[in-house]
């Protein structure tokens, strides 16, 4: 497979071209009106934080291509799927009042936010899928009845896949209740009760009422855990662990495995704002200090070689003083992402998806200015 072209522009403005307009421009340049959106109903996939998070991308990015879907004559709307989390995005009610607070209604972005899989994340297409794990992916009705679709992902670290790119975003991020529940599915944590301090955090963390405390350390009760890993994550002794070594690498190629259910048999472009990168997901309510600079914006045709390509942009980068990555890039200096989570192996996840063919991590860069 030939290399891919990624197209790249940085975060500078000018009195002639705000950074709206550069990102219109950079999606024009990459091709994006090559496509048929005439009268196709176009799903925008992104994420639209948790409330407490302030990484998210603001709703002005999301404006941009809805204009520009509906100026080439589609119907667009925002997509995003419940989560399995604690918060207020497990149910479409709560997540709909969750995007609302964070900015993104109808007035603001120029079209309709609608559930990928309903109100109790229950409304979900089975795709099948020829993976190494997955059979048969689960995934939201109102992403899998779009005719076109897009991704819009903010570009940051995650404590279980290494970073959170445009195939998590598409993966994960389409994925029915259940099929998150598959996803992760990999491994049950256990805790190093010698470590545990009891502080409860991780109670508060789990969605599932699967961890209690028994004679002042947490223990969690496998029947009851989904296997989310958010304990994994919100540990401060980092005490809890998954009993598989192997669960984050099998997770991200589960994650590949249903991008490719989300992506296969239709037209999709897909584009990443390296910005506000946050060691955490936007599914917490605390997003913590950046841990590089701001780089600028990306599009291409290929989410393998984008997310490839923001990757390898980000560990260009020096660590921002003070940050979880200026604190632990003495473990890892070649790799940021596995630098603040030593147990995530994201070029794997990358592999996989390059050996299922949703794209190459072989790129060209092109710089746009």
């Amino acid at each position: 497979m030939s290399a891919s072209k990624v197209y790249f522009t940085n975060f500078r403005a000018h009195n002639f071209e705000n950074m709206l307009d550069k990102l219109r421009r950079l999606c024009k340049t990459a091709g994006m009106e090559s496509m048929d959106f005439q009268d196709k109903f176009t799903a925008i996939k992104m994420h639209f934080g948790e409330p407490g998070n302030l990484a998210f991308l603001r709703p002005n990015y999301a404006r941009v291509l809805v204009d520009y879907v509906k100026k080439l004559g589609g119907k667009p709307y925002l997509t995003d799927c419940n989560t399995l989390y604690v918060g207020m995005r497990s149910n479409a009610v709560d997540h709909l009042q969750a995007a609302d607070f964070n900015g993104f209604t109808p007035q603001t972005v120029g079209c309709h936010v609608l559930i990928g899989d309903g109100l109790k994340g229950t409304d979900e297409v089975h795709v099948p899928v020829k993976g190494d794990y997955v059979r048969s992916a689960k995934i939201g009705r109102a992403v899998m009845d779009a005719d076109v679709f897009l991704s819009l992902t903010h570009f940051k670290g995650h404590e279980a896949a290494g970073f959170g790119g445009a195939l998590k975003n598409i993966g994960m991020g389409c994925g029915s209740f259940d099929g998150k529940k598959e996803m992760h599915a990999s491994s049950n944590p256990a805790v190093d009760r010698s470590g545990c301090v009891g502080c409860g955090i991780c109670i508060e963390n789990c969605a599932h009422g699967a961890i209690k405390m028994d004679e002042g350390k947490a223990a969690i009760d496998t029947s009851k855990c989904v296997g989310c890993g958010r304990c994994v994550g919100a540990c401060p002794e980092k005490t809890i662990h998954f009993m598989n070594d192997q669960a984050n690498e099998i997770l991200v190629k589960k994650i590949a495995e249903y991008a490719q259910a989300v992506l296969d048999g239709r037209p999709h472009f897909h584009v990443s704002l390296i910005m506000d990168v946050s060691p955490y997901c936007d599914c917490h309510a605390e997003n913590d200090a950046p841990i590089i600079p701001d780089i600028g914006m990306l599009a291409s045709f290929d989410p393998v070689a984008l997310d490839q390509a923001c990757a390898d942009l980000a560990n260009k980068e020096k660590p921002i003083r003070g940050s979880m990555l200026d604190e632990m890039s003495h473990t890892n200096p070649g790799d940021h992402f596995n630098a603040i989570f030593n147990d995530t192996n994201w070029q794997v996840g990358l592999e996989h998806a390059e050996k299922l063919g949703i794209g190459t991590r072989e790129y060209e860069l092109i710089d746009i200015k």
